[in-house]
């Protein structure tokens, strides 16, 4: 009889997990489970268009602008959608659901990603918005009305892409961000010096360096109080402060490490189980492209690299042969839109030591620009700003050239 695979998670990182299952041959039964009623989406276009478009969307309406084609080699697999594992056994190969039942696996995938981080600040929750899911869009985009006074607390990139959207929906923003210049992990101090003047120049308001204190409002929110004491008006509230691993259903399997996401080794193996692997934004793995130490990456383009090669690792382990001996080394690509700017990563720019601007002005972003990234002098990212297609693709192409460190 052919071992039941059972993924947890319904997002784009379960969905691949699936496909590659199928590509790696496994040939019996696959179950996805997924905590939203939505068949897998596409997220990015939540904080750009869907967010900034017709407000008479519902949440049905958007996912059908969004949703993955269902490909044929996955007709057969049970999505399970709506339905929350509460508790996954790995010694007995156990599921304890939501609804009260239970179901046997052979083999797991961990595909839970992540759910937004919630400021602890007391106040009224009225009127403070996350967004992670199709219906925050749409509670979100209901309020971002002309004349709004928004404050988005977080300068990530999400929260910068919130911003851009709200201020073209003809709203009054302002970015809270304790840390400095929006991005500036990611991008370091000058790009991200450079960003924060562009957007102030479309009418972006940034207040850098406090974080939040307190919300103000009784039923609603109306302000947000700041730890330097300082107070700014808000009607709505984005919270945009990070992410939170969703791996609190592993809880009590001995030897699994949950302290950020799910450790394993270079094949997605989950570190102290068997048959079981982890993918997306939930893998904290090494990269020999940098080093060996293991890391998440929060990156559109690693779903699909981690489930090609867990699929293939998870497959092998269920038939008895060994798992593949080539590194996996995938290369981490992102994209941002915000205001009239696009700005395209690839590697890992946050583990540099030394930026280096190859083309380009920072006091002119709309004309593009080329960074380079450095970590003891050995390349580890790059980002453009409004290159063509063209440079971008070859940028992606010089990764695959690069040698791994010593």
């Amino acid at each position: 009889m052919s071992s039941h695979i059972a993924v947890v998670g319904a997002s784009l990182a379960g969905l691949r997990a699936a496909e590659q299952l199928r590509a790696a041959g496994h040939p019996g039964r696959i179950t996805v489970y997924g905590e939203e009623p939505h068949p897998p989406y596409n997220r990015p276009p939540l904080s750009k268009e869907l967010l900034g478009g017709d407000s008479a969307d519902n949440a049905e309406a958007l996912h059908a602008r969004v949703a993955f084609r269902r490909r044929a080699s996955v007709a057969d697999v049970d999505f399970r959608l709506g339905t929350r594992v509460e508790q996954a056994d790995l010694g007995s190969g156990t599921l304890h659901l939501a609804d009260g039942s239970g179901a046997s696996f052979d083999g797991l995938v961990a595909a839970t990603g992540l759910r937004p981080r919630r400021l602890a600040a007391p106040g009224p929750r009225a009127g403070r918005h996350v967004l992670r899911t199709l219906e925050h869009c749409v509670a979100l985009r209901d309020e971002l009305t002309p004349g709004t006074s928004v404050v988005v607390v977080g300068g990530g990139f999400i929260g910068c892409e919130v911003a851009a959207t709200a201020l073209g929906r003809g709203c009054a923003v302002t970015v809270v961000e304790p840390t400095g210049a929006p991005m500036n992990r990611v991008l370091g101090p000058a790009l991200a010096a450079a960003v924060q003047r562009h957007h102030e120049q479309a009418g972006i308001r940034f207040v850098t360096g406090p974080s939040v204190a307190a919300f103000d409002g009784r039923e609603r929110v109306t302000g947000v109080h700041l730890t330097d004491g300082s107070a700014l008006g808000a009607d709505v509230v984005v919270e945009s402060v990070g992410s939170v691993c969703n791996t609190e259903w592993l809880a009590g399997n001995p030897g699994i490490d949950r302290t950020d996401g799910v450790l394993t080794d270079n094949n997605l193996a989950v570190a102290g189980a068997e048959r079981a692997v982890a993918v997306g934004d939930l893998a904290r793995f090494p990269n020999p492209l940098f080093d060996d130490v293991p890391r998440r990456v929060e990156h559109w383009s690693i779903p699909t690299d981690t489930a090609r090669r867990a699929a293939t690792t998870l497959v092998a382990e269920l038939v008895g042969e060994a798992p593949d001996a080539q590194p996996f080394a995938p290369i981490p690509s992102f994209w941002s839109d915000q205001l009239d700017l696009r700005l395209q990563s690839f590697g890992s720019p946050a583990l540099a030591d030394e930026v280096v601007v190859d083309e380009g002005d920072l006091d002119d972003l709309g004309h593009g620009l080329l960074a380079t990234y450095y970590r003891d002098g050995r390349h580890v990212g790059s980002v453009a700003v409004n290159l063509p297609p063209a440079r971008q693709r070859a940028l992606r192409e010089a990764f695959l050239s690069l040698p791994s460190p010593a």
